[in-house]
């Protein structure tokens, strides 16, 4: 079975990196943006039988830093 966790930083959190797309985007003329946050994606190949319990311990453990960052489970295909 294919997951993807995509972890986001919370509201709030300053994102130095999002920031200098953001800035980036403006000088190459891209005036519309608003924001910019970035995050990343995990993609795990993980046996059919996983409960979504251990994907969530898995996220919380390691994944994840949920003291700044959200994340969120997608079962793919």
């Amino acid at each position: 079975m294919k997951i993807r966790v995509l972890v986001s930083l919370k509201p709030g959190v300053l994102d130095p990196q999002g920031r200098a797309v953001h800035h980036a985007l403006e000088g190459l003329g891209f005036e519309s943006v608003e924001d910019v946050r970035i995050g990343r994606t995990v993609e795990l190949d993980v046996a059919d039988g996983t409960s979504d319990e251990a994907l969530d311990e898995m996220c919380r453990k390691l994944l994840a830093n949920t003291v700044i960052e959200n994340y969120r489970i997608e079962k793919v295909g």
